[in-house]
């Protein structure tokens, strides 16, 4: 079972000091030596921030400015020294003023992290979500121990009610910690993470009740120019009208499908949640198509990889309408509707009005259900 994960990692500022700004990181991964390195990687001012340090003894440091505002940073740790892309695993902590000290004996994804205010509250918010791991390490085990079992029909429908209840378990995380936290810096990345699974209506006075501080960040001003795009793909609104070039190069328009129920699925080749759940797409689809029902997959693949989008949706078999402009997390559909996540989908009625959003699993086949039931 795949645990929630996001496909993109969030920064966010956090408190603004008018004193020394300076950060210093001190670290110690184990007795590891050369070649085995740490990686620091952050955003500020809307660019990526890499730095690297080779582990002697096991201990590493990084010295830095934290600038007008603590900054959400992730440490990578790769034992080749082959780059953060094959890092095994990381740890998130905020740059802010003061000594931020990360101590493990094995890999950063347990270290304990001692720090000023920031670190503090985001030890709070990581704890918050042990019960949630412990629960896919538990499923993770069980699928392991039944063997041939765990593909049965029965096994598979009792995995996804846990799985369901689990998400909605750290959903729930998410936004406790911002009604409990209105002043903290990490409630930005808890109501980023919030942001993908829920409406408009829910997000947005969450986003109110942070304090002025706050909303003032970075961070905070990078959120409210994402909330115009969620209030147009809220509950009830006109879906957003977009064209993009299909397979073969032919430009094909959102407003072309009007008059039918559709799926705007927002998936990439690149994406193995998205590839794990285009089975039970594929299965909705034939199930439906011939009710006034049909799907646009919309890919965010890279510029260089449109063989791997194409191959993807020939394995997968997709046979519904694909189209992609190939520009990644910058795709013109992606950026209109606010994704920041994928996989993510919104059904549209015959006239356009978004009726469903982030339907899943039996979700989606439930709501279809629901919709062609009573016609």
């Amino acid at each position: 079972m795949k645990k929630i994960a996001l496909s993109a990692i969030a920064f966010f500022p956090a408190l603004l000091f008018a004193q020394d700004t300076k950060y210093t990181i001190q670290g110690n991964v184990g007795m590891l030596n050369n070649p085995a390195k740490v990686y620091l990687q952050y955003k500020r001012d809307g660019k990526t921030i890499s730095d690297s340090v080779t582990l002697k003894d096991g201990k590493f440091t990084f010295k830095g400015d934290a600038g007008t505002s603590p900054t959400s940073a992730r440490l990578w740790f790769n034992p080749k020294a082959s780059g953060i892309d094959a890092a095994e695993d990381s740890h998130s902590i905020y740059l802010e003023p003061g000594v931020i000290k990360v101590t493990t004996g094995d890999l950063l994804k347990n270290a304990k992290v001692d720090g000023p205010k920031t670190n503090q509250e985001n030890n709070l918010f990581q704890a918050a979500f042990k019960a949630v791991d412990d629960g896919y390490d538990a499923m993770d085990a069980k699928e392991k121990a039944a063997g041939d079992s765990a593909k049965s029909e029965a096994f598979i429908k009792q995995a996804k009610v846990q799985e369901k209840l689990l998400g909605n378990q750290w959903k729930a995380i998410n936004k406790q910690f911002i009604q409990d936290h209105p002043d903290s810096y990490v409630s930005l990345t808890a109501l980023r993470s919030y942001a993908y699974g829920a409406d408009y209506a829910d997000i947005s006075p969450l986003y109110q009740s942070l304090t002025a501080p706050v909303k003032a960040s970075e961070g905070g001003k990078a959120f409210a120019d994402l909330l115009p795009k969620l209030q147009a793909v809220a509950l009830g609104a006109t879906a957003p009208e977009f064209a993009e070039a299909d397979t073969a190069g032919k430009v094909v328009a959102l407003s072309s499908f009007r008059g039918k129920y559709v799926l705007i699925d927002f998936w990439a080749s690149w994406c193995g949640p998205c590839r794990a759940e285009n089975p039970n797409v594929v299965k909705a689809y034939n199930q439906y198509k011939g009710k006034n029902f049909t799907i646009v997959g919309v890919s965010l693949d890279k510029p260089t990889a449109k063989k791997a989008w194409l191959a993807a949706i020939h394995k997968d078999g997709l046979a519904w309408t694909q189209v992609s402009d190939l520009k990644f997390w910058a795709g013109k559909a992606a950026v209109m509707y606010g994704v920041k996540g994928i996989p993510q989908n919104f059904l549209i009625d015959p006239n356009g009005k978004i009726i469903a959003k982030n339907l899943r699993g039996d979700d989606l086949n439930d709501k279809l259900a629901e919709l062609f039931s009573v016609q």
